[in-house]
């Protein structure tokens, strides 16, 4: 299979974001080109933030990483898409 055969990957745009304080599940949907710094659970009313080496939220609580890094192929803590 040539580079031109290959199917163009495409990124899961949903995540199940699970609050760490309450276990609430809620499945989200994600932006496509940026990180998301903050949430705030339906459950409890704790803000989330990102855990350190992660770039967002969805890859700290989430089910799936956010597209960016799913697109790169980095795993979560891996210096995040927005590292640069």
């Amino acid at each position: 299979m040539t580079e031109v055969d290959k199917p163009i990957a495409r990124p899961e745009l949903h995540s199940e974001i699970t609050c760490p304080e309450c276990g609430h599940r809620k499945r989200e949907a994600m932006p496509e080109d940026a990180c998301q710094f903050f949430y705030e659970c339906e459950g409890c009313g704790v803000v989330l933030r990102p855990k350190p080496g992660d770039c967002c939220v969805f890859c700290s609580y989430g089910s799936v990483p956010c597209p960016p890094i799913q697109l790169d192929g980095r795993p979560s803590g891996a210096g995040g898409c927005c590292a640069g």
